[in-house]
């Protein structure tokens, strides 16, 4: 049953699978209660429309059948509505696409540049894919959110007026257990953390290439797992880095927690460019400094040399010294983290993204009346 004074979120996906849009949406229910119906709309075919007080849309695959019957917010949460691999990159060059959704474009990253698939069939389904979901973006009009300046400004320039988009930024909630700022016993067992997936865009090999570079006494904790784990094992043999990584898999709870409170600082070293990049968020909550890549939405989140420290990708040496730099310098890691936190207060906490998700609702539904 819908109630026509609640707002409803809808993606297919998230109804029967989950993932991290799914973590959000249970986030925003936390701390907007009163706000939301508790059904997921997997598919608005089966709905009339004009009973809906507001439908919060989270995927492009959901724009085909809204009529406009009711106030209709989207969030781009990735890149997926334009681009047709939904990478933004080009693994041949290791470098960001710059290119606009085209069909001459997205076949030649397709097939040169290793931006997705190479298979025909998928690459044409990709192409189809994308270009019908931005089609129906612009024709429909509605407030389109997405989740950083870069992912904005890759909606215009891809045709959606301005009007149309507003950034904003990611909130996340904090952990259930305590954390405390750096202390010098944590600081002293020189460990610094990688958590993610492990697959090329996340960009944990040239992390491992740095490594000798830096103090043999600097341990790198991997928490993570990923189809490229045997690539990547086989570069810390290669560079006789072994006995200074520990691979700890996939991790969660307290096993992460406790990572995250051995460590000095947290590596985002992604080479793609990240819509937005939580791990970021997830650093400053627990008070770890963060160096991070300077790619996609990602410094929007940092203030370099104040809450973290951004890097150019896959500049191994300036990394090294970035990592060198807070090993040896207990205040200035200690500092960091603790300016992160209070950044994180005071911009990106759960409460405060859904008091501007709110007002954006509120023009969304003054729009449509």
């Amino acid at each position: 049953m819908i109630l026509r004074n609640k707002i409803y979120h809808c993606s297919a996906s998230i109804a029967t699978a989950g993932g991290g849009v799914k973590t959000y949406i249970n986030g925003l229910y936390r701390v907007m209660p009163d706000a939301f119906g508790t059904e997921i709309i997997a598919n608005l075919l089966e709905y009339d429309q004009s009973h809906f007080h507001l439908l919060h849309i989270h995927e492009a695959s959901a724009l085909a059948p809204v009529n406009n019957q009711c106030p209709v917010v989207f969030t781009a949460h990735n890149h997926d509505v334009y681009c047709a691999s939904g990478t933004k990159y080009l693994a041949a060059s290791k470098t960001s696409c710059d290119r606009l959704l085209n069909g001459l474009g997205c076949t030649w990253g397709h097939f040169i540049d290793g931006c997705g698939s190479r298979r025909p069939p998928q690459v044409l389904k990709n192409w189809q894919r994308a270009s019908t979901e931005l089609d129906a973006l612009k024709k429909l009009g509605i407030l389109t959110i997405a989740n950083s300046d870069y992912v904005r400004s890759q909606l215009i320039a891809n045709g959606l007026p301005p009007s149309q988009v507003v950034t904003l930024l990611c909130g996340i909630a904090p952990p259930e257990s305590k954390h405390t700022p750096l202390t010098p016993a944590v600081h002293d067992q020189k460990r610094i953390l990688f958590a993610g997936r492990i697959v090329p865009e996340k960009g944990l090999d040239w992390l491992l290439r740095a490594v000798p570079l830096l103090d043999r006494r600097i341990h790198l904790d991997i928490a993570g797992d990923g189809w490229a784990m045997p690539q990547v094992w086989r570069l810390a043999e290669d560079l006789q880095i072994s006995d200074r990584l520990t691979w700890h898999g996939w991790c969660q709870g307290e096993k992460l927690e406790n990572l995250y409170r051995e460590s000095f600082a947290v590596i985002f070293p992604s080479v793609w460019p990240e819509p937005a990049g939580l791990v970021t968020l997830e650093a400053y909550v627990r008070f770890r400094a963060v160096i991070a890549s300077a790619v996609g939405g990602i410094p929007e989140h940092i203030q370099d040399g104040k809450t973290g420290i951004l890097v150019v990708p896959h500049q191994v040496e300036q990394l090294a010294l970035a990592i060198t730099e807070l090993a040896t310098n207990f205040d200035k890691a200690r500092m960091i983290g603790i300016a992160g936190n209070e950044l994180f207060h005071n911009e990106f906490t759960l409460n405060i993204h859904a008091q501007r998700l709110q007002k954006i609702y509120d023009a969304a539904i003054a729009k449509q009346v």
